[in-house]
């Protein structure tokens, strides 16, 4: 049976069920906006306990880090993302669920080519690309005398 795309697109239509954009757009905005919150006061706290604004920036980022690395290993950053959507992946904490995931999901192929092969699976892009702007960047810098 030959179908045309037109007809396709009608039955993609009518089996895919309605989005609820609105509800899905409301809870990133506040789960995602929770977490960033929360980096706020963790910020806070590390500067109140001494460190200088810089040293705590650095100190909040390895600590959601950690922590988004850590829900992920307890299969619990899934069942906040399943009920936040989007908001789970634009903080920090998303950047350590993409490479951490991965690694839990093939660790049954081995270290080496499981874990280690798989991790950077989905942020490698990102990373090459921001390491190899980065790079670029730099060089223009040095070139110009800007720097």
């Amino acid at each position: 049976m030959k179908i045309t795309a037109a007809e396709y697109q009608k039955l993609a239509e009518q089996k895919s069920p309605p989005s609820p954009i609105v509800k899905d757009m409301v809870m990133a905005f506040l789960v995602g906006g929770a977490i960033c919150t929360i980096g706020q006061g963790i910020l806070n706290l590390y500067m109140y306990f001494g460190l200088s604004k810089e040293d705590a920036a650095t100190s909040v980022s390895i600590t959601l880090i950690f922590v988004g690395a850590l829900l992920t290993g307890l299969k619990i950053y899934d069942k906040i993302a399943k009920f936040a959507g989007a908001g789970t992946i634009v903080p920090i904490t998303g950047f350590a669920n993409s490479i951490v995931a991965p690694a839990m999901e093939f660790k049954s192929e081995g270290f080496i080519l499981g874990m280690a092969g798989k991790m950077f699976a989905i942020a490698g892009p990102v990373l090459v690309f921001g390491i190899s702007t980065s790079i670029f960047y730099g060089i223009i810098l040095v070139l110009f005398g800007l720097a």
